[in-house]
């Protein structure tokens, strides 16, 4: 349901959006560049967080956890129950890893931030790194005004689109994908030679890379 609800928003509320900016600020509509940030909104889970493959996989996945489990309570203003639900698990899960994860719930619930904070963030670098893209293709005086709108433009974006619920298992499941995609992809997609550069054996990897559906791009 949340999946056909995402669609019809980014059809008619999104790309509307994305084409008035692009024509009032460079003049034109490039329908490349509304669809190319409309696909990459609709595919990302929006979670906003930077995958870092300098660290070793199991380190990198506590590191997510935390900011993610962190986020989530600042999103429901410390609340464990509401972050609990919102999760999946149950509030002792909650608890044990607050503290295996070693996150001042005190210091959280005092960083209140708007459930949507996060959401608008992912947006904006999508808008950025889109924009990255086409600098070949719009007049470089007309895509500094595409620039200095993202903000604006991220913001509205964001008010239409539904709120982003992700049980614990899904987030770590996304981490994963992206991670192992990250790393793949930097080590020019050799198995074995990323599986030593993550700290993870070749046997693994190569199950993971099938369990999470990780296609060669």
């Amino acid at each position: 349901m949340l999946k056909e609800t995402l669609d019809k928003v980014i059809k008619e509320k999104v790309e509307p959006l994305i084409n008035q900016a692009m024509h009032k600020l460079i003049g034109v509509t490039i329908k490349e560049v509304s669809s190319d940030i409309s696909d990459k909104i609709e595919k990302n889970p929006l979670i906003s967080y930077q995958i870092n493959t300098d660290f070793k996989f199991k380190d990198a996945k506590n590191l997510f956890k935390r900011e993610f489990l962190k986020r989530i309570l600042q999103s429901n203003y410390g609340n464990i129950s509401a972050a609990a639900k919102m999760l999946g698990i149950d509030r002792r899960s909650i608890h044990r890893d607050v503290k295996e994860l070693n996150i001042d719930v005190k210091k959280v619930r005092k960083e209140m931030i708007k459930a949507k904070y996060y959401q608008k963030e992912a947006v904006d670098s999508i808008l950025r790194n889109t924009l990255d893209s086409y600098k070949k293709i719009i007049v470089p005086g007309r895509l500094e005004m595409m620039y200095k709108n993202v903000n604006k433009l991220s913001s509205e974006i964001v008010e239409e689109l539904p709120p982003v619920e992700m049980t614990w298992e899904e987030a770590e499941i996304e981490f994963e994908k992206q991670y192992m995609e990250k790393a793949l992809k930097e080590n020019n997609w050799n198995v074995s030679q990323t599986a030593k550069k993550i700290g993870i054996r070749y046997e693994t990897l190569h199950r993971k890379i099938k369990k999470l559906g990780i296609v060669r791009s």
